[in-house]
């Protein structure tokens, strides 16, 4: 049984170890309660705590391959690799030794960002418990902070990873039909038209039209009133759209009459509208990023979603919020205290309640009848929230390097999250004449064999009738794959070349 000996409690001067009675480890007027069940809970009264660390022996493994999760996306991250006892884990981890996986991990939903660290003698799990940059006093409020979960499998630890990531999130939101289609960014990157889009939805149509399920037509970045205002601009507001377009509404109807179900990306924290200083989180010279704390830039939020909705769009990508509240990417946050200057106007809760309750906020404003993509959104907090997920950071239709590291990485190494926490995009095949078919096609057939969504972006100038007739074979074969591939050999490399799928085995040449 997986049991913590020690627990240390961070105030602002330093780390304190916390004496035990009975399930309570206490300091000062900090408490932490760990239930048989694995759950753990966080009171004080009056003291502000920063973080809570608990510690195990590690019982289970002396020289193992280690596999972790990230805080958003995957940036060509993902490997098996040797202990490294100053890495963070975020979320869960994974060690294989001996024909035996073990896994450690928090269920999906927690109220504190949680990251793991592990050795050949402990295993520990930090829980940051801040408000921001700030500790946080409960002040008598108990905090259910996460729920630990652990299993050890004997055998393939593919299928070890996959049945733990089950056990993380006890509801999923389902979606009952594969997803695929469209999305522009990869050809237009932001100078897309109604016309162009108009043209990319009735090719998607023509691609899928013997696939059972009608595709979607996400309409990226470019459509919105301040698109590159100032040569650059990629806000809010939200409620227009641009002369390129002229009425959005048009534009969804539009892709509806081409054959295609229409969706959009926005990024909701960001705005050159006027706001109350009560809405603001930070501010630019030229534009606002909302506080996903405060509920008046929640209802704007919502009221933005509301209007997207009235316009006829079926699937909403929302964008950049991680980015917008901790100023940097998820994988450049490598140390407990490297969040710096984030202060909500909400003091009360930690930052995972926070962003849950941004989360949240976005999920019922968009109801039960349209599809949510988060896209640099926290993983674990949006597992059971949104359907779909972008698993890893862009892939590209103009640099195949970008592809081949962040689009097939996050692809094999995220896939045990699919359907377990949401359906895991790994992101678009960008058909341009800028990278050789011959290896983009590879990715299409590989993403499209994987069970996972298929999106792929083509260029007005590329779509030969090569390329139609392998889209109109990729787009079928996503479309009746009912469980997901397996990289055969992703203990070995970070860009797994051996895949097998409902379609057999192939091996892809990367390079």
């Amino acid at each position: 049984m997986f049991t913590f000996q020690q627990i240390q409690i961070l105030l602002e001067d330093s780390w304190h170890v916390a004496e035990v009675s009975g399930n309570s480890w206490c300091f000062q007027d900090v408490a932490v309660c760990l239930q048989d069940n694995g759950a753990i809970t966080v009171t004080s009264d009056t003291t502000p705590v920063f973080a809570i660390k608990c510690t195990a022996k590690n019982d289970s493994f002396t020289n193992a391959l280690i596999l972790g999760d990230t805080w958003e996306r995957g940036y060509a991250d993902f490997e098996w690799a040797p202990m490294n006892s100053d890495k963070q884990l975020p979320w869960y981890f994974s060690a294989n030794e001996n024909n035996n996986t073990y896994c450690f991990g928090v269920q999906t939903g927690p109220n504190v960002l949680c990251f793991w660290q592990c050795n050949e003698k402990e295993i520990s799990l930090t829980l940051d418990v801040r408000n921001g940059s700030l500790p946080l006093a409960f002040h008598g409020r108990v905090l259910e902070a996460c729920t630990v979960v652990t299993a050890s499998y004997e055998g393939d630890a593919f299928d070890a990873v996959c049945n733990f990531c089950k056990l993380l999130c006890p509801n999923p939101r389902t979606v009952s039909r594969p997803i695929f289609g469209g999305n522009d960014w990869y050809c237009n990157y932001g100078a897309n038209t109604f016309d162009n889009i108009l043209v990319h939805a009735k090719r998607i149509a023509e691609c899928t039209k013997d696939c059972a399920y009608t595709p979607y037509m996400v309409i990226d970045d470019g459509w919105q009133i301040r698109h590159h205002f100032g040569g650059w601009y990629n806000g809010g507001p939200w409620k227009e759209c641009n002369d390129k377009f002229g009425d959005m509404k048009k534009m969804a109807e539009a892709i509806e009459e081409a054959g295609c179900i229409p969706g959009i990306w926005f990024r909701p924290l960001v705005t050159m509208d006027a706001c109350l200083a009560s809405f603001v989180m930070k501010t630019d010279a030229n534009f606002f990023v909302l506080d996903p704390s405060a509920p008046d830039a929640l209802e704007l939020i919502q009221s933005d979603i509301a209007t997207i909705k009235s316009w006829g769009y079926k699937l909403i990508k929302h964008d950049f919020s991680t980015f917008e509240i901790w100023n940097k990417w998820g994988g450049q946050v490598t140390d407990l205290l490297q969040l710096n200057n984030v202060i909500f106007h909400d003091k009360t809760r930690t930052t995972a309640e926070i962003i849950k309750g941004f989360y949240t906020a976005i999920r019922e404003a968009a109801g039960d009848d349209v599809l949510v993509m988060g896209c640099n959104t926290m993983s674990h907090l949006s597992a059971g929230l949104f359907e779909l997920q972008r698993t890893g950071d862009d892939t590209s239709g103009v640099e195949w390097k970008r592809t081949k590291d962040y689009g097939i990485n996050t692809l094999a190494f995220r896939s045990p999250q699919h359907q377990s926490f949401y359906l895991a995009d790994a992101d678009c095949v960008g058909i341009t004449n800028q990278i050789e078919w011959s290896k983009n096609k590879q990715w299409l057939d590989v993403v499209a064999k994987s069970g996972t969504p298929l999106f792929v972006s083509i260029a007005a100038d590329a779509y030969t009738e090569e390329i139609k007739e392998d889209l109109k074979k990729a787009f079928a074969i996503n479309a009746s794959c009912t469980t997901i591939s397996r990289p055969l050999d992703w203990m070995e490399t970070k860009t797994p070349y051996r895949w097998e799928s409902e379609c057999g085995v192939d091996t892809y040449n990367w390079e």
